[in-house]
């Protein structure tokens, strides 16, 4: 139980750390790629975690056969962990890679994101107007409703395949297919909407759907019909695709860098919620109904998800449109004079919504 504690510790700042770093050296337009790309990677887990995982189940020893595989992963995590706190710089001003002319480069290119860079400073005001914002609230339903699902395809992932009546090698080899579309759904996304502008919300919401039209299959289809239930179940593996966009949410939505923090760990508190529940729609002797309720659950939580990001895109178009719509009426400034001033604004660690020359990437 320790050990598990600690690992949920230690892992917890993975995530919000990774959408902060990308918030500071890419554009807005650059981080979906780069989001999906090292997002990706649970993918390949997928497809061959399970693999490496019976391969070494298969070590003959003197020690228990579960202890390598913690001590073959955890190696190369730490290995990992060591090399990424070496080398891995926190914004573009103090990496060691680049001279001093491209560290101002490199901060320039992102000015256009109305962020700014980095601030150590915790700004009060900022958390609080983060737990006043509702899309922070939207974030958060939609990250816990994403998440109650994950359990049916991480932990519980072998047990459905198994009650679909593979043996236990099958099970990994079937688990394949879904760590692929995982793979391929992400790395397409990211190109997407990195190519194409103001699409990350449509491809979230499409993401979403496939995976509200997989738990559909898995509850409304007979348990005679398992290869259909299976491509049901392997649908939902988009899921990745639709909370790992809600994370660029985060990165080029949100300023003011004390708010960007408190938002990205709301999400994940959210995320860890719906992790906790999730484990819990798979009762005891559910097995026996072909873990009916878990199928439900999944159903319930991506509608839920849908709905909240559904929610959350409407709100930021309607907040685009009304800031638009406000700089017309304005005797002010130039369009030009305007993107300057917003730049600015950004640099001195406004938030979005202190900063009216902000407009969401939808």
């Amino acid at each position: 139980m320790a050990n598990r504690f600690l690992l949920g510790l230690f892992e917890g700042p993975v995530n919000p750390g990774f959408v902060l770093i990308i918030g500071t050296f890419y554009k807005a337009a650059e981080q979906p790629l780069r989001l999906e790309t090292y997002y990706c990677t649970n993918g390949l887990a997928t497809m061959f975690g399970g693999l490496i995982g019976y391969a070494v189940g298969h070590i003959k020893s003197h020690l228990p056969q579960w202890m390598y595989v913690f001590l073959i992963f955890g190696a190369a995590s730490l290995v990992c962990g060591i090399a990424t706190l070496v080398f891995l710089p926190d914004s573009p001003s103090t990496a060691g890679f680049l001279n001093e002319h491209e560290r101002g480069v490199a901060v320039k290119r992102v000015v256009g994101n109305h962020q700014g860079v980095k601030n150590r400073h915790f700004k009060a005001y900022q958390a609080v107007q983060a737990a006043r914002d509702p899309k922070t609230w939207m974030l958060v339903i939609g990250a816990i409703g994403a998440q109650i699902p994950n359990a049916a395809l991480t932990t519980f992932g072998s047990l459905i395949l198994k009650s679909f009546g593979f043996n236990t090698l099958e099970t990994q080899y079937m688990q394949i297919p879904g760590g692929f579309v995982q793979f391929v759904g992400l790395i397409s996304g990211g190109f997407i909407c990195s190519r194409y502008p103001n699409v990350r919300c449509l491809t979230m919401t499409v993401a979403n759907l496939l995976c509200i039209t997989g738990a559909a299959m898995l509850v409304g289809l007979p348990d005679s019909a398992r290869w259909p239930r299976l491509v049901g179940l392997w649908l939902c593996y988009f899921q990745g695709l639709g909370f790992s966009m809600s994370l660029t949410m985060v990165s080029t939505n949100i300023a003011g860098y004390t708010k960007k923090q408190v938002t990205g760990a709301a999400l994940f508190v959210g995320y860890c919620i719906g992790n906790i529940i999730g484990p819990q729609t798979f009762k005891n002797g559910s097995a026996k109904s072909g873990y009916r309720t878990a199928y439900v659950a999944m159903l319930i939580g991506y509608s839920v998800k849908f709905l909240a990001m559904i929610c959350l895109w409407i709100y930021m178009h309607f907040q685009n449109t009304k800031r638009d719509r406000e700089a017309a009426e304005a005797d002010g400034l130039e369009s030009a004079l305007a993107e300057a001033e917003a730049r600015e604004e950004g640099m001195k660690d406004r938030t979005e919504l202190e900063n009216k020359g902000f407009r969401y990437t939808l």
